[in-house]
């Protein structure tokens, strides 16, 4: 068993830590509030103070970037964090695994893969692009072992507000209300369900095959938000009140008082064409599949309800 640091407890990250302290691994769990599961150490503090995070990185094996600044932050927060983790993971010699995106890609051509060269659309993509290609850089000149692990729109437990399938979808279609999607409903798209990502992650960081380039989260078939609708309706047992197209005039009106959705602009071409991933090579190379859709989407059904039962 070994030493794992993971900073950011989010949806992906407190899920990495619960899998790793699952298996007996020590596990250290970062972030601001020191929130977290059981079973973890958890630790209050600032990702960007690298003294700080060399510290309780101190003999570890990884550490895991599961940072998720606001998307409207990235420009100011994201250099520091980043420079910080860099510079942990060179001090500590701990591996380095980094939680990325897709945006990194840009518009696509068709089903994305890791070898599709680097055109981030925005400046708040090409953030990331300059995090992968630094750590890459380090890597290559034998400073540090990297890779990064790259999914589409997370969905399942825990997801809510920063999922385009968690808090205005799933609640919605329970309570027979339809759903207002920020895009073309009918467009084929990849989403990724977390529990792979955090799967995904300690494969990545425990398995040497994995350093030196990215990868793509074992990802099911895509399907439109309209299909992902009809699936959930049918396996809750309640009938589908439908998803209907939210204009894009409202969308850009509503982002001059909302800094979130005002974000959506950069981001409107994954929802307007085919967005697919090929998540091919990570499951060739680890032998891993995506959890089955359908057991997948049963999950997030049933969080769902406990979720809103409680609130109720």
């Amino acid at each position: 068993m070994g030493k794992h640091v993971i900073v950011g407890a989010g949806q992906v990250g407190s899920q990495v830590a619960a899998l790793l302290a699952g298996q007996g691994h020590e596990v250290v769990l970062v972030s601001r509030s020191g929130s977290g599961p059981g079973g973890v150490e958890k630790v209050a503090a600032d990702a960007s103070d690298r003294a700080a995070l060399t510290r309780l990185a101190g003999g570890a094996d990884a550490i895991y970037n599961c940072v998720n600044p606001l998307y409207h932050r990235w420009m100011q927060d994201w250099p520091p964090i980043a420079d910080s983790l860099l510079a942990t993971a060179e001090a500590t010699g701990a591996g380095y695994v980094i939680l990325g995106n897709l945006y990194v890609y840009g518009l696509p051509g068709g089903p994305m893969r890791e070898s599709d060269p680097l055109q981030p659309t925005s400046e708040k993509a090409g953030v990331r692009v300059r995090m992968w290609q630094d750590a890459l850089a380090a890597h290559e000149a034998g400073r540090i072992r990297v890779t990064e692990v790259r999914g589409s729109d997370y969905f399942g437990p825990g997801c809510l507000d920063q999922s385009h399938l968690g808090d205005r979808f799933v609640p919605r279609l329970l309570a027979g209300k339809p759903v207002r999607f920020a895009g073309d409903p009918g467009q084929p798209h990849s989403w990724t369900y977390v529990p792979d990502v955090a799967r995904a992650l300690v494969t990545a960081a425990t398995d040497d095959r994995s350093w030196g380039r990215a990868w793509h989260v074992p990802t099911a078939p895509a399907m439109s938000a309209r299909e992902v609708a009809e699936r959930l309706c049918t396996l809750a047992g309640v009938p589908n009140p439908g998803v209907k197209v939210m204009p894009h005039w409202l969308i850009r009106a509503a982002g001059t008082v909302s800094p979130m959705l005002g974000e959506l602009e950069h981001v409107r071409y994954q929802f307007v064409s085919p967005f697919v991933v090929d998540s091919t090579d990570f499951q060739s190379t680890f032998g891993t599949a995506p959890t089955p859709v359908d057991e997948a989407l049963a999950a997030t059904l049933a969080w769902w309800r406990d979720r809103l039962a409680a609130a109720a």
